[in-house]
Protein backbone atom coordinates (compact mmCIF):
# COMPACT_ATOMS: atom_id res chain seq x y z
CA UNK A 1 0.00 0.00 0.00
CA UNK A 2 1.06 3.56 -0.59
CA UNK A 3 1.57 6.00 2.27
CA UNK A 4 -1.76 7.65 1.44
CA UNK A 5 -3.56 4.29 1.39
CA UNK A 6 -2.06 3.42 4.79
CA UNK A 7 -3.30 6.73 6.20
CA UNK A 8 -6.78 6.06 4.80
CA UNK A 9 -6.70 2.45 6.07
CA UNK A 10 -5.84 3.60 9.58
CA UNK A 11 -8.76 6.05 9.55
CA UNK A 12 -11.11 3.37 8.18
CA UNK A 13 -10.03 1.07 11.02
CA UNK A 14 -10.94 3.82 13.50
CA UNK A 15 -14.30 4.40 11.83
CA UNK A 16 -15.19 0.70 11.81
CA UNK A 17 -14.12 0.29 15.40
CA UNK A 18 -16.21 3.29 16.50
CA UNK A 19 -19.31 2.71 14.39
CA UNK A 20 -19.49 -1.10 14.36
CA UNK A 21 -17.86 -1.89 17.70
CA UNK A 22 -15.07 -3.99 16.20
CA UNK A 23 -12.07 -4.44 18.49
CA UNK A 24 -9.30 -2.33 16.93
CA UNK A 25 -6.67 -4.91 17.93
CA UNK A 26 -8.44 -7.60 15.87
CA UNK A 27 -9.04 -5.35 12.87
CA UNK A 28 -5.93 -5.64 10.67
CA UNK A 29 -5.54 -4.42 7.10
CA UNK A 30 -5.85 -7.97 5.74
CA UNK A 31 -8.51 -9.69 7.86
CA UNK A 32 -11.72 -10.39 5.88
CA UNK A 33 -14.54 -8.16 7.12
CA UNK A 34 -17.32 -10.55 6.10
CA UNK A 35 -17.19 -14.19 7.13
CA UNK A 36 -16.18 -16.04 10.25
CA UNK A 37 -13.48 -13.83 11.73
CA UNK A 38 -15.10 -10.38 11.92
CA UNK A 39 -18.57 -11.52 10.89
CA UNK A 40 -20.06 -8.37 9.37
CA UNK A 41 -23.31 -8.63 7.42
CA UNK A 42 -25.20 -6.64 4.78
CA UNK A 43 -26.53 -4.17 7.36
CA UNK A 44 -22.93 -3.48 8.41
CA UNK A 45 -22.00 -2.84 4.78
CA UNK A 46 -24.54 -0.01 4.73
CA UNK A 47 -22.80 1.51 7.76
CA UNK A 48 -19.44 1.20 5.99
CA UNK A 49 -20.89 2.96 2.92
CA UNK A 50 -22.20 5.80 5.12
CA UNK A 51 -18.88 6.16 6.98
CA UNK A 52 -16.84 6.29 3.76
CA UNK A 53 -19.21 8.81 2.20
CA UNK A 54 -19.26 11.03 5.31
CA UNK A 55 -15.51 10.91 5.86
CA UNK A 56 -14.21 11.04 2.28
CA UNK A 57 -17.13 12.03 0.04
CA UNK A 58 -16.67 8.79 -1.90
CA UNK A 59 -19.92 7.08 -2.86
CA UNK A 60 -19.88 3.30 -2.66
CA UNK A 61 -23.52 2.77 -3.60
CA UNK A 62 -23.79 0.13 -6.29
CA UNK A 63 -20.14 -0.92 -5.95
CA UNK A 64 -19.40 -4.64 -6.20
CA UNK A 65 -18.29 -6.64 -3.18
CA UNK A 66 -14.54 -6.58 -3.97
CA UNK A 67 -13.76 -3.25 -2.20
CA UNK A 68 -15.49 -4.55 0.93
CA UNK A 69 -13.20 -7.57 1.35
CA UNK A 70 -10.92 -6.00 3.96
CA UNK A 71 -9.62 -2.66 5.23
CA UNK A 72 -6.83 -2.64 2.63
CA UNK A 73 -9.26 -3.04 -0.28
CA UNK A 74 -11.50 -0.31 1.16
CA UNK A 75 -8.52 2.03 1.48
CA UNK A 76 -7.39 1.35 -2.07
CA UNK A 77 -10.90 2.00 -3.38
CA UNK A 78 -11.18 5.28 -1.46
CA UNK A 79 -7.71 6.42 -2.57
CA UNK A 80 -8.55 5.68 -6.21
CA UNK A 81 -11.92 7.47 -6.07
CA UNK A 82 -11.34 10.40 -3.75
CA UNK A 83 -12.18 13.70 -5.39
Amino acid sequence: MTENEIKIADRIKELLSESLGIDADVLTYEIPLFGDEIGLDSIDSMEIIACIDDEYGVSMNGVGKEPFYNVESLAKYVAANIG
